[in-house]
């Protein structure tokens, strides 16, 4: 296995970080960990990325209402970060069989 130079990893690892100002929500609670689709009526906690840690920012009355405060945020992320790319096997086999 050849080791990646630093500088491109470092710029995959930037590019995967949230930028400064970005926004995300969290569910509140003693199940903090929990998807959003569990309970879409409990309150949210709005967080911010300020360059180092995500800092509480607001709250939001439920699921819905914190999705309006940050889904510009949400988007934006979402084209920044590239998705993986398929294991070689897994590309052979659709190469293979085309239309499948």
């Amino acid at each position: 296995m050849e080791d990646e130079p630093l500088e491109e990893w470092a710029a995959r690892r930037a590019q995967r970080r949230p930028a400064p100002g970005e926004r995300r929500a969290v569910p509140l609670g003693e199940e903090s960990g929990r998807g959003a689709h569990v309970d879409p009526d409990a309150p949210r906690g709005i967080q911010e990325w300020d360059g180092h840690a995500w800092t509480p920012a607001g709250v939001a009355e439920d699921h819905r209402a914190a999705t309006d405060e940050t889904s510009a945020d949400t988007a934006s992320r979402a084209e920044r970060v590239a998705l993986k790319r398929s294991a070689p096997a897994a590309r052979e086999r659709r190469d293979a069989h085309p239309g499948a």
